[in-house]
């Protein structure tokens, strides 16, 4: 049996057990217990569920028999564990259903989905135009999410490579990690910068790599109040106009969004704007907007700020280099493969 469904079938037993059920009890009549080889066996079991059901908030209460003393026994405080009753309008409903539709990342989006529909389970029906018409978006978090929602939750350092948006320069930062939080269509965390030894915002699409925890959980407390505005406000990226040349016909949604510049066009330059068609594009980081960019390949060709195509052509590179090493690998391979097929002697 699978560990979930022992510790499912364990928490049943225990809250609606009439008294509390001893070691016995649970070996006996818990499904998944029967399982184990030896006495030793069931007690290490039982103890690594006991400590699982602790860490995720069960109320496990230990009892004794007031004539045996020596009889030890286990059941679920039943009045600790049951949450009270939640009541929604129609209305509210609704809006809480716009807000699951805002998730487009697949682990957020499942999530949001499982919570609306528990809610529409116990509750009234949304209201038919609570939101009619109405559809949002949201960017999904970068890869450096997760890690750092663990971080979070275990009071972990960090550290992680992150480039500057001031100077653009790269260094390796070590942060204590307090919170998440999304702001002009990007995710910042909010933490302790260690080597700086004061408060600091970091963009999550500026950091480059992995994150990776450090030290012990438990490592540091984090602040109850924080000038959050005042350190992203630092923190954000600057706002600026981009010149793209476009070729005809190709990144609609570019073109949709941008601004065409009069008199940049196929008519008034030669080389590489030939047959191009030359527009605006505001933008509120240059990084997002570079790893837009990149993916239209030789579609978008960057003018400027100088800056901008530098990510760009630092996107291509990495996704070239990636391409030159995966044709070393079959290089070799064929050529494994052909020495392999050579008759020796």
């Amino acid at each position: 049996m699978e560990a979930a469904e022992r510790l499912l079938d364990l928490v049943i037993a225990l809250t609606h057990t009439r008294r509390w059920m001893s070691k016995q009890e649970i070996r006996t009549r818990v499904n998944g217990y029967a399982d184990a080889a030896s006495d030793a066996a069931f007690e290490r079991m039982f103890e690594r569920d006991k400590d699982l059901l602790r860490e995720m908030g069960v109320p496990l209460v230990v009892e004794h028999d007031p004539v045996h003393e020596d009889d030890v026994g286990y059941r679920v405080d039943a009045a600790g564990y049951t949450l009270p009753e939640v009541s929604f309008t129609p209305a509210e409903v609704g809006v809480l259903s716009l807000a699951a539709e805002l998730w487009q990342d697949a682990t957020l989006r499942s999530s949001a989905r499982r919570g609306v529909t528990k809610l529409r389970a116990v509750g009234p029906a949304p209201e038919p135009d609570a939101h009619a018409g109405l559809a949002l978006r949201v960017r999904g978090p970068e890869a450096a999410f997760a890690p750092l929602l663990e971080a979070i939750d275990a009071r972990r350092v960090v550290t992680f490579t992150y480039r500057a948006a001031s100077t653009g320069q790269v260094a390796r930062r070590t942060v204590q990690p307090w919170r998440l939080l999304s702001r002009d269509r990007g995710w910042y965390l909010v933490g302790h910068d260690v080597d700086r030894d004061a408060p600091r915002a970091f963009r999550l699409s500026r950091i480059q790599g992995r994150v990776r925890a450090t030290g012990a959980p438990g490592a540091f407390e984090a602040p109850e109040s924080v000038d959050v505005s005042g350190l992203v406000s630092r923190a954000r990226p600057r706002a600026g106009t981009a010149r793209v040349a476009l070729l005809p016909g190709r990144a609609a949604a570019l073109r949709a969004r941008g601004r065409p510049v009069p008199g940049e066009d196929a008519a008034a330059s030669a080389g590489p704007l030939a047959d191009r068609d030359v527009v605006e594009l505001p933008y509120s980081d240059a990084e997002l907007l570079a790893e837009e960019l990149a993916a239209y390949a030789e579609a978008a060709l960057v003018l400027e700020p100088q800056d901008l195509r530098e990510a760009v052509l630092r996107r291509l590179r990495a996704v070239a280099r990636l391409d030159a090493d995966h044709a070393d690998q079959v290089d070799h391979a064929d050529h494994a493969d052909h020495v392999q097929e050579v008759p020796r002697g």
